[in-house]
């Protein structure tokens, strides 16, 4: 069945537009233990799943990226996406046989870009924690946004080296307003800018690759922090690497960690948003009221809020947003004991299906299934998903061993047996009809002889016109 709402736009309607409900197909786990081209090794091979997802339709590839690694910021990591393939039945759009095909790890002036939080705090240097990715398709390269800065680069996707660093805007930067100092490692002194881990963690491109859009997380430190329900997304020209433009996005709600995870193109004003909040299943997470929505939202008759305060919510008009199109936690893995994941946090829309639908396919992050205590010990985090609350539950065993195990809960010794597994990465495959995604472009490249005869053609056009008017 398909539904008929209505888009909210700063308080006004926008009446009969149609909603997309694509129609969840299956899914998979994938063993948390899975390494990546550089081994197994938690701090350097095991992979961290899906903090965003991207299909690149013109060389049919798909990207997962991985985030800055399991030590939440303290710990050496080099960051990575990684480049995966699917088996898609053409008619149902079911997938099967995840696999792996590629590692390729982020570097700056030679250097890597580290997971590492910033130090000293002003300045980001290599810090990186990498949220969203996406190909452009005039060059493709990798775009991928990062939480630390919040910063967006272009990064060459044969070596992994940026070649392009976007230009922050001022009012994103973490800092005191007072005295204008930066800290990105932590909200210490800052009292403006993006949150600390609520930069840019969505990331979405044109069909033409002329700009890309990152969205922040949740609500700045100066316009509403925890309790802010209203965020920004930042328009970039990706031949400039300028921010031209910033809108205004209303979450579902602020509290319980509620947060945008990922943003998809359907065309160059509209777009998905998948909101989450922190519950369900994951390590450290609360399992109950999980609630993770996707959206779709539309920039036209969005005012350019680049130089407004918006915590006033007046003297502005928002992005339009349907209501809900997916309810991720509808569809549960009897893997996962028929429970939701905590982090959904990667959505993309992938190949054209025989019948002229699409396969929409979303992802989650695990976290590594690693914790760590005060002192930076790590631990693998084992879990029993048939349990009522896993995490609850769950048994934690010093990084890489079977022995030395203890129940989370208490801290007592715990054997660890077959019923236990580390926390999966996990895979929804949603079948959406042409009608579902009215409007949708899929990236197309410029031909190269564009690239080769466009400016020079330009050029002449432009010679030619001067004293014409």
């Amino acid at each position: 069945m398909r539904l008929t709402s209505t888009l909210f736009c700063s308080g006004m309607l926008l009446a009969n537009a149609a909603i997309a409900t694509p129609v969840f197909v299956n899914g998979l786990t994938i063993s948390g233990a899975t390494g990546d081209s550089f081994g197994t090794s938690v701090n350097d091979g095991r992979v961290g799943f899906f903090s965003d997802i991207y299909y690149d339709p013109n060389r049919n590839e798909w990207w997962g990226l991985s985030d800055r690694g399991p030590g939440g910021g303290s710990l050496n990591y080099e960051t990575r996406v990684q480049r995966f393939s699917l088996d898609i039945d053409s008619q149902t759009g079911a997938i099967s046989n995840f696999t792996l095909l590629q590692t390729l790890k982020f570097s700056k002036s030679g250097a890597a870009l580290n997971g590492i939080a910033p130090n000293p705090t002003g300045t980001l240097g290599n810090a990186f924690d990498p949220e969203g990715v996406v190909v452009n398709p005039r060059s493709g390269n990798l775009l991928v946004s990062d939480e630390y800065g919040p910063s967006l680069y272009e990064i060459d996707r044969n070596t992994g080296a940026v070649v392009k660093t976007y230009a922050t805007p001022a009012n994103l930067v973490p800092r005191n307003s007072v005295s204008g100092t930066a800290n990105y490692a932590a909200d210490t002194g800052n009292d403006a800018g993006k949150r600390t881990n609520r930069g840019f963690e969505g990331l979405a491109i044109s069909p033409d690759g002329k700009y890309a859009y990152a969205i922040l997380q949740s609500a700045m430190l100066d316009e509403g922090a925890g309790s802010g329900k209203v965020n920004r997304i930042v328009k970039f020209d990706t031949e400039t690497g300028a921010a031209v433009a910033q809108y205004a996005y209303e979450m579902k709600r602020s509290g319980q960690g509620q947060g945008v995870s990922a943003l998809v193109a359907i065309n160059d004003h509209e777009f998905f948003v998948l909101e989450r909040n922190n519950r369900g299943v994951g390590v450290g997470a609360d399992l109950a009221t999980a609630d993770k929505e996707v959206y779709k939202i539309d920039l036209v008759g969005a005012t350019d809020v680049s130089n407004i305060d918006l915590d006033s919510g007046v003297g502005y008009i928002k992005v339009s947003k349907s209501a809900q199109i997916i309810d991720l936690d509808a569809n549960t893995l009897a893997a996962l004991g028929n429970k939701s994941p905590e982090k959904w946090e990667g959505l993309a829309i992938g190949p054209k299906l025989a019948d002229g639908s699409y396969l929409m396919l979303a992802g989650t992050d695990n976290d590594y299934s690693v914790t760590q205590n005060g002192s930076g010990q790590q631990f693998d985090v084992y879990f029993r998903f048939s349990d009522a609350d896993p995490y609850a539950g769950s048994i934690q065993c010093p990084l890489g061993e079977t022995s030395g195990c203890a129940w989370t809960s208490n801290g007592s010794a715990a054997s660890l047996t077959d019923e236990y597994s580390l926390l999966p990465g996990v895979l929804h495959a949603y079948k959406a009809s042409a009608a579902d995604l009215a409007g949708y472009i899929a990236p197309v490249p410029l031909p190269a002889a564009f690239w080769m005869f466009g400016s020079a053609l330009l050029g002449w056009v432009a010679y030619r016109g001067k004293g014409r008017d």
